[in-house]
């Protein structure tokens, strides 16, 4: 009967969770916050923060009619911020381990826990909206929205494209990643920076969606692709032997 080398199997155990299951935990139930709320409201989906003060009636409107679809919408995507943490927590700990010593392990880690923590806050923001003592000030609820748009929107998706850069450029490098991914991650990642644009600029949030929907499907593929350990087959067949000083730059 074979032995397991007691070395090997501890560092098994502190590998952290999968990172793969992780993305596509996170990334269902973001996507199902935004199917039911908009099924729960009759097709209507969340109202857009452009338009000026006019628009506050409609905004208010929103809110007040669709208590449950913004309760829940809300509930799903803080849901989703939790595992969004713990990848970018175990995707830093596995960069460490595969000897990257460049700061992309850091940059994943600092991105992906601002990511979390706005997604999360957007999510509270849609609690808070969806409660009646909230509504009864048009002005209140303007600004929480807009808050909310802010924190979910270009906060929540520039910070994922720092989580995104951060597993791409080592993976890169370093050959840890199919070249192909790697640099559509870094695509991606120039992408999610731009949208800080729309902070300025109203036309910019269509850029919102691409970097956000593809950094979560990269970050799925990103994570069942990252290998545990340098010994994998894969990275030896991208990369060829390393010297120990190259695997330290990467």
């Amino acid at each position: 009967m074979a032995v397991q080398n007691p070395t090997a199997r501890r560092h098994e155990a502190q590998g952290g969770p999968p990172l793969g299951p992780l993305a596509l935990v996170s990334t269902a139930l973001f996507v199902a916050g935004l199917v039911t709320s908009t099924l729960l409201a009759g097709g209507a989906v969340f109202p857009s923060p452009f338009g000026g003060s006019g628009a506050t009636a409609g905004i208010t409107a929103y809110f007040r009619d669709h208590t449950d679809a913004v309760r829940i919408a809300g509930a799903l995507q803080f849901g989703s911020s939790v595992p969004l943490a713990l990848y970018a927590a175990t995707a830093s700990a596995r960069l460490h381990r595969l000897g990257v010593r460049a700061p992309g392990a850091t940059i994943a880690l600092a991105g992906g826990l601002l990511a979390s923590a706005f997604l999360g806050l957007c999510g509270l923001l849609g609690w808070v909206l969806s409660r009646p003592e909230s509504l009864g000030q048009p002005g209140v609820v303007r600004a929480l929205h807009s808050l909310a748009f802010a924190t979910g929107g270009p906060g929540h998706v520039v910070a994922l494209g720092l989580l995104v850069a951060g597993i791409a450029v080592p993976g890169l490098l370093a050959g840890l990643l199919p070249r192909a991914l790697a640099l559509g991650g870094l695509v991606l990642a120039a992408v999610a920076e731009l949208s800080t644009l729309t902070l300025l600029f109203d036309g910019a949030a269509v850029l919102l969606p691409i970097a956000r929907f593809g950094g979560l499907l990269w970050l799925i593929a990103a994570g069942f692709l990252l290998p545990h350990h340098r010994s994998d087959p894969r990275v030896r067949a991208r990369t060829g032997p390393r010297a120990p000083h190259e695997e330290q730059r990467a």
